[in-house]
């Protein structure tokens, strides 16, 4: 491929007009950074379960429309992992599987276990991904400038790590007060600027009733 290896830890595939991940990038590389090309697909395992190193993961600008991240088993220690700039409508995280005749959503094991930052900003997601509780080590979902309509009580369910949320310049019309029960640790910022919140304030205030956060409510439809 035309993408440079500096040998060691970083793989630049960035402004090579490639449309698929090249099959010789190397397994040992801490960061690859695969923005601004023609990729369609991202899938993470090719089936030989063969654990890459890295660790920092950038698929931004790319022309990528659904993600499945059930199979990243072969990404132990990835931290960060950057999707802003796509055509992205469905990010799978749960996997369904039949259980006494009802369908039911088991937790992955071995889903990202080390996974922090998670950016979907300019894509076309209308809802927040199901499963996000999976990621466990989850501390910063940035989702921005999607399309984004409304936050349900289960999306935030088990989100334990989570500090720092980013909703701004999205349809959101309604949260439900339950939404961020789970978020112990937010600590940084909620940003809902730029959506179309049409709900009481106080209700927002008491569903993230935390101490040490910024919360950024400007131009909604108040």
């Amino acid at each position: 491929s035309e993408c440079w290896w500096d040998g060691q830890f970083l793989l630049n595939c960035s402004f090579t007009r490639i449309s698929t991940i090249p099959e010789d990038a190397s397994q040992t590389a801490v960061t690859a950074d695969l923005s601004y090309n023609n990729i369609k697909t991202f899938v993470c395992s090719d089936g030989r379960n063969e654990q890459w190193m890295l660790k920092h993961l950038n698929l931004s600008n790319n022309m990528i429309s659904e993600v499945t991240l059930t199979t990243c088993t072969n990404l132990p220690i990835l931290e960060t992992l950057n999707l802003n700039g796509n055509a992205i409508h469905t990010l799978t995280l749960d996997m369904p599987t039949l259980a006494h005749g009802s369908k039911k959503y088991s937790v992955v094991d071995r889903l990202l276990p080390a996974l922090k930052v998670l950016s979907v900003e300019r894509n076309n997601l209308n809802t927040v991904p199901r499963g996000l509780g999976l990621l466990q080590s989850l501390q910063t979902v940035h989702m921005s400038s999607n399309a984004i309509q409304q936050i349900d009580p289960k999306d935030f369910q088990n989100c334990s790590q989570l500090k720092d949320l980013d909703l701004r310049n999205n349809k959101i019309t309604k949260i439900h007060p339950d939404a961020f029960r789970d978020l112990n640790k937010l600590q940084v910022v909620v940003d809902l600027r730029e959506n179309a919140l049409k709900i009481p304030l106080p209700q927002i205030l008491v569903s993230l009733n935390f101490f040490q956060l910024e919360v950024y409510l400007s131009k909604n439809a108040w």
